[in-house]
């Protein structure tokens, strides 16, 4: 079976890490698929996010990391795909992606398989982690060392204005 995991991984978290992970075994192949979300604003540009995924991956040999431009349904199709893999925290996740799972298999025939987070990882999210980095922040317990090290090179890439919160300092 070749599944697929889409997402921005903006950056890639301990969180997708264990869901990737888990799916890696149930999958002959994995593709993770970084793309662009437009109702989020990316923290960094889609080759470093590529970077870190790859980085963060490399010890798993059946995932692939893949940009991902365009439509989930499209990408299954170009890449051959038969599942998607999506990791759930909440009810309200499976609220969301229960009608993107149903809207796939409508129009692109694209079946659906859900993975429930481990309850250790369940409040981590890229959006927490790009919040506390940009305050500079320890995220380490968040995110993969090799993610880390990236995102800490690149830390004028990642960020080029720190996070007010609302406040103009």
């Amino acid at each position: 079976m070749k599944a697929v995991i889409p997402g921005s991984f903006d950056p890639l978290t301990v969180g997708h890490l264990d869901i990737i992970t888990r799916a890696s075994r149930i999958a002959d192949h994995l593709i993770v698929a970084v793309g662009v979300n437009p109702a989020k604003a990316s923290a960094s540009e889609m080759k470093c996010r590529l970077e870190s995924a790859r980085a963060g991956l490399a010890h798993l040999p059946n995932v692939e990391v893949l940009p991902m431009r365009g439509l989930l349904v499209d990408f299954c199709a170009e890449n051959d795909v038969d599942v998607v893999v999506k990791g759930i925290r909440t009810s309200a996740d499976m609220d969301s992606e229960m009608t993107q799972a149903v809207t796939n298999k409508e129009i692109g025939g694209v079946e659906t398989l859900w993975i429930p987070t481990d309850p250790r990882y369940q409040h981590v999210s890229s959006s927490l982690v790009r919040e506390l980095f940009s305050w500079g922040m320890d995220v380490s317990r968040y995110v993969p060392s090799s993610v880390l090290t990236l995102w800490g090179e690149n830390r004028d890439v990642v960020y080029a204005h720190r996070a007010t919160g609302g406040h103009n300092d």
